[in-house]
């Protein structure tokens, strides 16, 4: 008997090597480049506090070494080396218990919670708009300007007036966050999802019609599906919009937990490590929940385009 178990394919190096070159390369080349940039940064802005806080006391003004060391050693440097913001990062994740407020993945998991809300309700009203504004005319021309006009407020004044508004209401701790960060992403969800409902041509709306759908038909058997590749981009826009806007509400409330207010704390003490390490964990959560709706993107899409 011959074996007719199929051969597993498996990858050539060439191909590999290829791949490396085309996607590990280019980031590691930026990396180093930006890595280079800011140490050269910390270097220029630590310089003058350095000569006038330690090396004038203690050392050789005039020796580069010295100055060298001493300015990416500060204990408060204006802007803080790379390796003492992961330093921080390390010491901070690993020194305390997860539920302690010294540990990130603490304000981590208050700003995402707050983030998620708001994505949530943002996609949500998004979608009830985009499809109010796509079946009548009346409301497009009613709603739409407003809409618009809804986003040159910035986020700054809008989170006090929400937050008073919510406050007198009883609503304190995650709504009024959840709210601002709504409020950021139903923006992009709602412009996108108008132009992905009115993508199908004329020729599929009439075939639908001489079958005699209905409206809400044609809505889930045409149009929604044609708005997928118009809705996935604006999701990934809206979930770091809703990020931003979960930090900013932690900003006027005097919130202790989140990482607007690790943020806020870092300002008030001049711990410029904390807040750039802040600011690294904000980056890292953005990218890790953009990434988990390209993932969701990535395979909806392959299982549409399945027959």
């Amino acid at each position: 008997m011959t074996d007719t178990a199929a051969p597993v394919p498996v990858r050539s190096p060439g191909r590999s090597a290829a791949w490396l070159q085309a996607h590990a390369v280019p980031v590691a080349v930026v990396l180093a480049v930006v890595l280079l940039a800011w140490y050269g940064a910390a270097w220029a802005m630590n310089a003058p506090g350095a000569i006038e806080r330690v090396l004038n006391a203690s050392g050789n003004p005039w020796d580069w070494q010295d100055l060298l060391a001493a300015t990416l050693q500060m204990e408060r440097p204006v802007l803080p080396a790379p390796h003492q913001v992961a330093m921080d990062l390390w010491s901070s994740l690993v020194d305390w218990p997860v539920n302690s407020p010294r540990n990130l993945l603490y304000h981590v998991a208050v700003t995402g919670e707050a983030t998620l809300v708001g994505f949530v309700m943002g996609t949500a009203l998004g979608l009830v708009l985009s499809v109010l504004i796509v079946h009548s005319r009346t409301l497009e021309r009613a709603l739409l300007p407003w809409i618009v006009a809804s986003q040159t407020v910035p986020v700054l004044a809008i989170a006090p007036i929400v937050l008073v508004i919510l406050g007198s209401l009883g609503f304190a701790g995650l709504a009024p966050k959840a709210v601002i960060a709504m409020y950021l992403c139903f923006f992009p969800v709602t412009v996108a999802m108008v132009q992905g409902l009115r993508s199908p041509q004329v020729i599929e709306t009439e075939m639908l019609h001489t079958y005699a759908a209905s409206r809400w038909q044609a809505l889930w058997l045409l149009r929604l599906p044609a708005a997928l590749p118009f809705l996935f981009p604006a999701l990934r826009v809206g979930i770091a919009a809703g990020l931003v806007g979960a930090m900013v509400a932690e900003l006027p409330t005097g919130a202790t937990a989140g990482l607007g207010a690790r943020l806020l704390t870092g300002s008030y003490y001049g711990n410029t490590v904390a807040i750039w390490s802040a600011l690294v964990m904000s980056a890292l959560l953005g990218l890790t929940l953009t990434a988990a709706v390209a993932l969701v993107e990535q395979r909806v899409l392959r299982h549409r385009r399945q027959p």
